[in-house]
């Protein structure tokens, strides 16, 4: 027998302290409800669980995304809406200005009802917006062909002398026409690789356009580099809307917002109003006229920058119903391809919501703690620490039958 090293004492108490230990992190499962509470829980199920997090929150923030772009595009078609009804009342005008019964004074009045009716669509265009974005005048369309339609830009005031473009100095004479600055420009090795010339918007101005993209202007000395009439450089083309309709990069889906203003400039406007043109020729043929001085304003101010559609004639009103039924066509197009794309994002949200919740159920098996079970080996463990404190005292006692040796 031996006192100085109580080695059942010590088992029991060895014993007892793993008891203790297995039944404090049981507890702390139950009271947070988590199997993984640190990496040492379980190493390898806490990164896969993290990567799972990291994908659930982003599919969640996907859909919000998908509910922004359908709040977005609700935006625009809603504008449109309101387009659609302009435009058809305008169709209505038409269809009354085409009936001889009216007079030149009748027809004037309905002239000036169209003119309005042409500004408002102008205003619908210029200024609706969608968290400060604008939508409808062409920024969100597509252009793909940015090639053909580089920045033009204006010289007037051009004296006789030497006009200097991009440090290349051209000779020129009294007179300004554009066949002789073309010729002399494109007898420029450096110059003709980086512009046509043309007679400019302006009476004795030239008009540089350039070949390839870039957001310089000419550098022009010896002549008056007019506001430019800009086209859009390959760098600052705009594709579109992106939505990010997943929980990774790449996952996005683009949509398209044609310009739906009133004027003519560009493939997508309604071309019910122009800036400098006479007529228009719609999609059956049939040529309408524009009014003779502008009297259509942007919708942003009182300023008239565009002429309308005429209706002072038979002929006239009679031509405009055919342009009013391809701008009401051209708003239809718009408006179904916008409803498509609300379909699509419809679609893309239920898809989100079932993956984030399969991917939650999923990391739910590999980190949360099956409550039953771990209450299972927390009275196991409670029980057997209860056990080794009572054997620790009794393995106390033992040395004490040493004294019966010493008496």
């Amino acid at each position: 027998m031996i006192i100085n090293h109580n080695m059942n004492a010590l088992n029991a108490h060895r014993s007892m302290m793993s008891n203790v230990n297995r039944a404090g992190k049981s507890m702390e499962k139950l009271s947070s409800g988590l199997r993984i509470n640190r990496a040492g829980d379980d190493a390898a199920g806490l990164a896969i669980s993290e990567k799972m997090r990291g994908q659930i929150r982003g599919l969640d923030q996907a859909g919000r995304n998908s509910q922004d772009g359908i709040s977005m595009i609700q935006t625009a078609e809603g504008a449109l809406n309101e387009t659609h009804s302009i435009l058809q009342r305008m169709r209505e005008l038409a269809t009354q200005a085409s009936n001889d019964t009216n007079t030149s004074v009748d027809r004037g009045e309905i002239q000036k009802e169209i003119n309005q009716l042409t500004s408002e669509i102008n205003r619908v265009g210029n200024t609706t917006e969608f968290n400060t974005q604008k939508l409808l005048n062409g920024d969100r369309a597509k252009k793909a062909s940015v090639a053909a339609t580089q920045g033009e830009y204006n010289i007037s005031a051009i004296a006789a002398g030497t006009l200097t473009i991009d440090g290349e100095d051209i000779t020129i004479g009294a007179t300004v026409t554009a066949a002789a600055i073309q010729t002399l420009v494109n007898s420029n090795t450096a110059l003709a690789a980086k512009y046509t010339v043309g007679t400019g918007t302006a009476s004795g101005t030239v008009k540089l356009t350039q070949k390839t993209g870039s957001d310089t202007e000419p550098s022009v000395n010896g002549g008056t580099l007019a506001t430019a009439t800009t086209g859009v450089s390959a760098k600052d083309a705009s594709d579109g809307v992106t939505f990010q309709v997943g929980a990774n990069a790449g996952q996005s889906m683009v949509i398209t917002i044609n310009d739906m203003r009133a004027t003519s400039t560009g493939t997508n406007g309604l071309k019910i109003a122009s800036e400098s043109g006479t007529s228009v020729t719609s999609n059956s043929g049939k040529t309408a006229k524009y009014t003779t001085t502008a009297v259509v304003t942007d919708g942003t101010d009182n300023t008239a920058r565009y002429k309308a559609l005429d209706v002072s004639t038979n002929e006239n009103a009679s031509a405009a119903i055919d342009v009013l039924n391809d701008s009401i066509q051209s708003v239809s197009a718009e408006r179904s391809k916008l409803g498509a794309y609300q379909n699509r994002l419809e679609h893309t949200i239920n898809n989100l919501g079932t993956s984030s919740e399969n991917l939650q159920a999923a990391e739910s098996r590999v980190r949360d703690v099956d409550m039953a079970k771990e209450m299972m080996t927390f009275s196991k463990e409670n029980i057997l620490q209860q056990a080794a404190q009572a054997m620790l005292a009794q393995a106390k006692q033992q040395p004490q039958g040493v004294l019966q040796l010493l008496r």
